[in-house]
């Protein structure tokens, strides 16, 4: 079925502060049989990545001439999109996109979801539930059902861990952190100064960010699937990691599309003087760690503008930057369960349930990069330094708020047609294609992902 403009597309690019007569632009082929859930998840995720695309047609016109082209966006190429991490094969190897230790737990009075991806997360979720580092499933289990979830939440939080409580919306709804948010736009997006128009370098056809540089500090998911995107339409992206933090590989080879990759240790002097020299020639930093994680390096929106005239910041965070939550970390999973979308997803006999895709994530990465997308519209056209946030439980709210359907009989497996394969450092991978289309724009990445610290910490030679 074709349509245009949903009521959701016209939220989303509403909150960019788009312009609304740019909506049909859009055309959508709607499928129903894709990303089924009680909350309208296929409508939020075609909505986003309608928005996008619509902001990168914009930013083409802009700055080669010429009408908005048509953006098409089907839910097919969207779900898988929103799947990208599952439908990853590295020489047909499927990725383990949860490990053992991150799932639901039954507590003495509840449901509580940790995440232990990564090594440290694991051990200091053990530590804080006073196990030895070799503990596995049953011995957490067996922890858990002896404690409270939101004694657990706390506790495990306290110990740099992650693990937080299921709550229904309602108990979510009235407690601090959604209150904060409440008060939040979907998008926060404005103009710090009045820094002078930037040129670019030179544009080329369909890629409205050819020449623009992008310097991608962020961590699972949402901020580099946002970076990925931004990669698609022509930016030079380098992602900097920490040498003692480097991404998953798994997670690099999904997020990692059309990236070159670098490491820099900004608590060493010469790292910190090379990532200064990076901020000086960026057009656009796009962040992902917690609120205050950073901005020890002088990466405030204020300090970076006095120092780097029309750059544009993009700031992601799980939780919002201010509230008591705001300097928690979080995933796509624990925001679920926190603002009750886990609860509203329960299945029959009450058992916590999750969406069919970590929508939060991909559907917030969408908007970032559109974010992004807008902010160079409006730089190319009035100047400033612009900035951009966006925060995962915000997109919750946005979901939470919109009209619920019966809960699915089956979530069948996201469609893997709308994939294809190329050669990597790690093998062949098999990978999602773009989100959304639009005439003239690109149909893949020009570039395959690199492992983290496979580039020096430098721009690609050509690029202004």
């Amino acid at each position: 079925m074709h349509s245009h403009a949903s009521p959701g597309l016209a939220s989303a690019w509403a909150a960019l502060s788009g312009d609304p007569a740019l909506l049909a632009r859009v055309t959508r082929h709607q499928d129903t049989a894709v990303l089924p859930a009680r909350l309208p998840v296929r409508d939020l995720a075609a909505a986003c990545a309608g928005a996008c695309g619509l902001a990168a047609a914009e930013l083409v016109s802009v700055r080669e001439g010429g009408p908005v082209p048509e953006v098409r966006i089907d839910d097919r190429a969207v779900a898988a999109a929103f799947a990208s991490e599952r439908l990853l094969r590295v020489d047909g190897r499927a990725p383990e996109n949860f490990a053992p230790l991150s799932r639901f737990w039954r507590t003495a009075d509840g449901w509580v979801r940790t995440h232990a991806n990564y090594p440290h997360h694991r051990e200091r979720l053990l530590s804080a539930l006073g196990l030895d580092a070799g503990a596995g499933p049953e011995e957490v289990a067996a922890v858990l059902r002896r404690r409270a979830a939101r004694e657990t939440e706390e506790a495990v939080y306290a110990a740099g861990g992650l693990a937080v409580a299921l709550r229904a919306p309602e108990e979510w709804r009235a407690g601090p952190q959604a209150k904060v948010l409440e008060a939040l736009p979907l998008v926060s997006a404005g103009r710090i100064d009045d820094a002078p128009v930037r040129v670019f370098g030179e544009p080329a056809d369909g890629l409205p960010l050819a020449g623009v540089r992008v310097l991608d500090l962020t961590r699972v998911l949402a901020g580099p699937v946002a970076t990925r995107t931004l990669a698609l339409l022509g930016a030079d992206v380098l992602r900097i990691d920490p040498p003692g933090l480097p991404e998953l590989a798994d997670q690099q080879a999904d997020t990692g599309l059309g990236k070159r990759s670098a490491l820099l240790d900004l608590a060493d002097c010469a790292g910190l003087r090379r990532f200064e020299e990076l901020l000086a020639t960026a057009d656009v930093v796009v962040t992902g760690y917690r609120p205050g994680a950073l901005e020890r390096f002088g990466l405030t929106p204020d300090g970076l503008a006095a120092r780097h005239p029309g750059v544009v910041l993009a700031q992601v965070s799980a939780w919002g930057r201010s509230g008591p939550w705001g300097q928690r970390r979080g995933f796509d999973s624990l925001v679920q369960v926190a603002t009750g979308v886990a609860a509203v997803e329960a299945n029959r006999e009450g058992r916590p349930g999750a969406l069919p895709a970590q929508a939060l994530d991909h559907g917030t990465g969408y908007l970032l990069a559109a974010g992004v997308l807008r902010a160079l519209t409006e730089q190319t056209r009035t100047g400033g330094s612009r900035l951009v946030r966006l925060a995962l439980a915000r997109t919750a709210a946005w979901l939470l708020d919109s009209p619920r359907g019966p809960l699915p009989e089956s979530v069948p497996p996201p469609p893997d047609e709308r994939t294809t394969a190329r050669d990597s450092a790690w093998g062949r991978l098999r990978y999602a294609l773009p989100a959304f289309s639009y005439e003239g724009g690109p149909a893949d990445w020009a570039r395959a992902p690199v492992p983290s610290g496979a580039d020096g910490a430098e721009w690609a030679a050509g690029v202004r």
